[in-house]
């Protein structure tokens, strides 16, 4: 049964971010996937020049209301990423409430992007929109520790606190939550990255139950833009192809899956941007971006290379 799925992000003309990380990957695993840009670039912005142009909030609204009256506007999922501007995310809401009365059971992947590392790199005025207006509509977010952070008010500084941090993301509205990186220390050393998930799954009696996990992933000496966008995506994939089954090992599957995409990935690339940087030297934007069509296969059959622990 056809699958389809409505994407709302950024779209590059040379490399792989938003849209561009999203679909290929998407439609690999048997996905229809819908684009709407919400900016075309040339490039994304970790180059030193880029041209482009951003899709105002009057101009997302007639590309939907085109959908709309050809009665094309039926989907299973809705992926939403990075984006500056407040009318065009509250312009997503309506279309995302919108689409969720005539699917109830649509589910709304979002990737709330308002910054890293104690700073925000989008504008301020974002932050309530994200808080009051698009999580609570959103089934599955993907914030990283700041981002979190932000959306409860309230600091992660252990294990427990993150864990209390994912309980009030469920109480606003989504009922899938992975933090994707964090600053706690790692049990496994200075050279990985500890991330957490936390789902909760509607029991036959009623009664919600709670499963969460812990991963601590090998960190990677470079910056690679879209590995957010990729990881959001693979989520919405796996999610949907490990249908809750009220089994603990749920997220744990989801995450393993989602984190081997992205590892071999970075794996891959590592490899060729030694042989084509040379030693002791940086790589370039444009040697960084992402191998997506050499991934195919690592995307369509992922090795499990890190198990998630389950708290």
């Amino acid at each position: 049964m056809e699958c389809r799925v409505l994407s709302i992000q950024s779209h590059v003309v040379r490399g792989y971010v938003g849209n561009k990380s999203a679909s290929f990957p998407l439609q690999v695993l048997g996905f229809e996937v819908d684009s709407i840009n919400s900016v075309q670039f040339s490039n994304h912005t970790g180059y030193s020049h880029w041209k482009g142009q951003v899709l105002t909030a009057d101009e997302l609204h007639v590309l939907y209301e085109g959908i709309k009256l050809n009665n094309v506007n039926h989907y299973d999922y809705v992926l939403t990423g990075y984006t500056r501007d407040t009318s065009f995310l509250e312009m997503v809401v309506d279309i995302v409430q919108e689409l969720k009365r005539a699917n109830p059971n649509l589910v709304y992947v979002c990737d709330p992007v308002l910054g890293d590392h104690g700073s925000m790199y989008v504008p301020q005025n974002l932050h309530p929109v994200y808080k009051n207006k698009v999580v609570p509509v959103a089934d599955i977010i993907t914030p990283n520790q700041f981002e979190a952070e932000l959306l409860t008010g309230k600091n992660i500084s252990t294990e427990k606190d993150a864990v209390e941090v994912m309980d009030l993301l469920h109480k606003m509205g989504p009922d899938t939550v992975v933090i994707t990186s964090s600053d706690l220390p790692p049990r496994l050393g200075d050279r990985f990255l500890v991330s957490f998930g936390s789902q909760r799954i509607l029991m036959p009696d009623g009664t919600r139950k709670t499963q969460r996990i812990r991963i601590e992933v090998p960190k990677v000496d470079a910056v690679f833009v879209g590995t957010g966008d990729l990881f959001a995506a693979m989520l919405l994939a796996w999610t949907h192809h490990y249908p809750t089954d009220l089994k603990v090992q749920h997220i744990k599957s989801i995450c393993n899956k989602c984190i081997a995409v992205i590892m071999q990935h970075s794996l891959f690339l590592t490899v060729i941007l030694f042989f084509m940087a040379g030693p002791g030297r940086r790589p370039s934007p444009s040697q960084l971006e992402l191998r997506m069509v050499q991934s195919k296969a690592d995307i369509e059959d992922p090795a499990i290379v890190m198990e998630a622990t389950v708290l």
